[in-house]
């Protein structure tokens, strides 16, 4: 028998945190779970867990959620016994690509059609953070991407927001109508009384300048709520 059949046939005989890669080689990522993708991040083990093990604690102090997860920073990682600074980083590098990649996909087409597109395009960008941000998505006639920017960064209950900051960036830059957005780090997903007023002082503006607000979309980490969507703008 040569290695190559010993490798596959003989699983059981391997370390465990060794496994998720073989199941990956034989069945394909799609086959494992998220504790055995991250233990291939993670490497190894420590003398009593195995890697699959540690990974399954990390998912734990994030509710089996990996969203949550990666919102940890390393210290907050590093607080389960077994992982250190390196191990730490990994998992958040990789939790990061994954982010990029997200948005990378929604820009891929550039032309904004539904509130979920621009919901693809912004929660890589503030679904995860623990204070507000207000965004502007700038667009062409013909609905076209051309520019988004954070215009205002708050606290964990809200965030301060000046229409004239939003439309002179989008006259400077000629957009013919804007999308807002901004986050709710409490994963509430319906707007509130300040959410509405300054919708409405915002879109009352545009009309004056001749910029249609689209839609405006409160983003959360397991969501999101437009304002067009539900007849509210």
């Amino acid at each position: 028998m040569s290695y190559s059949e010993t490798k596959f046939t003989n699983i059981k005989s391997w370390a465990e945190e060794d496994r998720p890669r073989e199941k990956l080689i034989q069945k394909g990522r799609q086959s494992l779970t998220d504790a055995e993708l991250l233990a291939i991040l993670i490497g190894s083990g420590t003398k009593n867990l195995s890697a699959v093990e540690l990974a399954r604690k990390l998912l734990f102090i994030a509710d089996n959620h990996l969203l949550s997860l990666g919102k940890l920073s390393i210290e907050q990682l590093t607080k389960v016994k077994g992982i250190g600074d390196a191990k730490a980083i990994t998992v958040i590098a990789a939790l990061e690509l994954g982010r990029r990649r997200q948005q990378q996909d929604a820009l891929a087409e550039n032309i904004i059609k539904t509130s979920k597109h621009a919901f693809d395009i912004l929660s890589p960008c503030i679904a995860d953070l623990n204070h507000e941000e207000f965004w502007v998505i700038l667009l062409s006639r013909k609905s076209v991407v051309l520019k988004y920017k954070m215009i205002t960064q708050g606290g964990f209950s809200g965030t301060i927001v000046d229409p004239r900051q939003i439309f002179n960036w989008a006259i400077l830059e000629q957009a013919s109508s804007i999308i807002l957005a901004h986050n709710h780090p409490s994963g509430n997903l319906f707007p509130s009384e300040l959410d509405r007023d300054i919708t409405k002082k915002i879109v009352k503006a545009g009309e004056i300048l001749g910029i249609q607000v689209v839609d405006h979309v409160i983003i959360t980490s397991g969501g999101y709520y437009s304002f067009a969507d539900h007849g509210a703008i």
